[in-house]
């Protein structure tokens, strides 16, 4: 096993998991469902919770129509998304990365993650404010409990995609039957919910109709985030297809119809909190609410105990599977855009950190009434970077020379562009009227504003105007979307390696002797064989080789044992004493003993013990420029 970690595949620990092949009929179709319900879950997020509210609340039903109208477009871009990945093996951020210069690429990653931070600041609100609500826990406590779903991030991931989209679809079905139950207990007006597809007129000059334009601005706002594109693109490539025509064909069906079903099931919850604030809020008289807490007591006012603890519910329900599918685009934009891949327990706890910090200062010096602003922002954040995913995308999939027969028509593409026009113009219009009101509400820090804040939105225009012109004028200078993995080199001829001086890391464990039989059979008797033991005691950690404890001389001793039995089997053996952390002493020692081959054995630890022992072997890896020989413990 080298040591270059070169990530070349989209999750490349889930790649390709998951079989559809050997199955026919139904079940074929249902080895392909669960990508996009992963997806949907960025639909229904907090921040939509607060759009739907406000709508329902000031309109009653007649806003259901452009709920209507943004899942449609979000229908659109996510087939989109997938038809990228499942026809190229390309997620979008590696799209990206083939496509534009790496200065750029950067840029695109930082976008993208601060992002991923809005949305997940967001998804730590809402989840901390369905805490209070149910168990009357104080905000700041519901932030910091929100950093434990590392936990059960980390427990799924190594469980399975199976197992995650499961978790994901059992969110899904307890917050669809939390608003199914409350429905009835509302009881909504059947014929006025039908006319509230009708689409009204927004753009009449009295007060109400604007109202009714900014509130349809959020809500087709909300409706589309950037980082369900990276992972839908990456999410399909959890299948196993035939690479053929036919296998690609069949294979873009069948996640149109898990993207339609689950984008649907997006919908039905979505009209369910407007429908439910129709009913209960501007039924009744309530007119202004647009925060989740006032919601949540009218709710109790109006209805008793039952309807606002299943609105508790599902709001957690919502904040907990809209962060895990967080911290999988994260990591994929990551990947993606810069070539860097860390643990995805590490990626989560990164990210949390960083929206957690925010909120717990939001809380201690503007008040919990502050949060709803911090929402807000949220909310404008991830509007500037929505561009950045769209337009790629549109490219991308439009490109006769990379997707080949698979290349989107000419009417879905002026669809697409239509769309996108339409969603960065109202977010650009969301942005706009946010900044304006900064203006008018921090008349003092204005000229911050001016100085800062503005030319950064600006510098983020002129980057957006690059990213849709590069393709067109330059077209086609991207890598081969056939080759994710790079050209295969021509092989001539196999000549077996000589190494002339292998290190054996040694534990005193039953490991020990296959170490020891694999090194030997990749040198001979000329080979010179360095046994390296390394003592993690504290005080060989703050004395190094000063320390001679009796754990050192045991050590020592029994590693000389084993240098002795290996001379007199005729081998050239010498041992060599590290102290301290296991990964950096072998990789000093590697270093001045001057070492080319090395033999690990592998304790074999998962998920737990990995976090308490560490991982060893992968850490060598990383800090040496041999070959690495792991050898995992074998039956007796």
């Amino acid at each position: 096993m080298s040591n270059n970690h070169t990530p070349t595949q989209s999750l490349s620990n889930v790649h390709s998991s998951i079989g559809t092949e050997n199955k026919i009929g139904w079940r074929r179709m249902l080895a392909f469902i669960g990508p996009a319900y992963l997806v949907s879950v960025g639909y229904m997020d907090p921040g939509n919770w607060a759009t739907d509210i406000a709508g329902g609340s000031a309109f009653g039903y007649q806003l259901i129509w452009i709920l209507f109208a943004s899942n449609l477009i979000a229908l659109l871009l996510q087939s989109l998304s997938a038809r990228l990945g499942i026809v190229r093996g390309l997620d979008l951020a590696q799209a990206s990365k083939n496509a534009y210069p790496k200065f750029v690429n950067f840029w695109l990653y930082i976008l993208a993650q601060i992002a991923i931070i809005a949305c997940d600041l967001a998804e730590v609100i809402g989840m901390a404010i369905g805490l209070q609500l149910l168990f009357h826990l104080p905000l700041v406590w519901g932030v910091s409990l929100t950093l434990t779903d590392t936990v059960l991030m980390l427990f799924l991931m190594n469980r399975g995609m199976r197992k995650l989209e499961i978790f994901i679809m059992s969110m899904i079905f307890i917050m669809g039957m939390s608003f199914l139950i409350e429905m009835f207990i509302v009881a909504p007006n059947v014929l006025e919910i039908a006319k509230g597809f009708i689409p009204n007129n927004l753009f009449k000059k009295d007060l109400v109709s604007q109202n009714m334009l900014y509130i349809s601005i959020g809500i087709i706002g909300a409706t589309v985030m950037p980082h369900n594109l990276y992972l839908h693109s990456s999410l399909v490539q959890t299948r196993q297809i035939t690479r053929t025509d036919a296998g690609l064909k069949t294979a873009i069906k069948f996640n149109l119809f898990d993207t339609a079903i689950a984008l649907n099931l997006a919908f039905v919850v979505n009209a369910s909190i407007l429908i439910l604030a129709a009913g209960a809020f501007f039924k009744n008289g309530y007119f202004e609410v647009a925060e989740i807490k006032d919601a949540y007591k009218l709710l109790a006012h109006l209805f008793g105990n039952l309807a606002p603890t299943l609105f508790a519910i599902a709001l957690i329900a919502s904040g907990q599977s809209s962060t895990i599918t967080g911290t999988l685009a994260g990591q994929i934009v990551m990947e993606g855009h810069i070539n860097l891949r860390i643990e995805p327990w590490l990626r989560r706890l990164l990210t949390r950190l960083l929206a957690i910090v925010p909120a717990i200062f939001t809380i201690l010096y503007l008040g919990e009434n502050g949060l709803g602003k911090l929402i807000i922002l949220s909310q404008v954040v991830l509007s500037m970077q929505l561009g950045f995913a769209v337009i790629p995308l549109i490219h991308f999939t439009s490109n006769r020379k990379r997707m080949g027969k698979f290349a989107i028509s000419l009417k879905v593409k002026i669809l697409a562009w239509l769309s996108a026009a339409l969603i960065i113009a109202l977010n650009a219009k969301l942005v706009v009227d946010q900044v304006g009101d900064w203006i008018k509400q921090y008349p003092a820090s204005a000229i911050w504003i001016y100085m800062i804040v503005i030319p950064l939105i600006l510098a983020v225009a002129v980057l957006l105007v690059y990213v849709f012109l590069r393709p067109i004028l330059f077209k086609h200078r991207d890598l081969s979307a056939q080759v994710p993995h790079g050209l295969a080199t021509t092989i001539y001829e196999l000549k077996p390696p000589s190494y002339k001086h292998i290190g054996i890391t040694i534990d005193f464990s039953k490991n020990d002797r296959d170490c020891i039989r694999h090194a030997i059979m990749q040198g001979n008797k000329d080979t010179k064989y360095t046994l390296i033991h390394v003592v993690e005691t504290a005080g060989a950690r703050y004395y190094g080789t000063e320390v001679m404890d009796h754990e050192t001389q045991s050590d020592a001793d029994n590693l000389n044992k084993y240098v002795v039995a290996m001379i007199k089997l005729g081998y050239n053996a010498n041992a060599h004493i590290g102290f301290g952390r296991p990964a950096s002493a072998i990789a000093q020692i590697v270093t001045e003993e001057k070492i080319d081959f090395i033999v690990m054995g592998s304790h074999g630890h998962k998920v737990l013990k990995d976090l308490i022992y560490g991982t060893t072997v992968d850490s060598v890896r990383h800090k040496v420029n041999i070959p690495v020989l792991v050898v995992k413990p074998q039956p007796r």
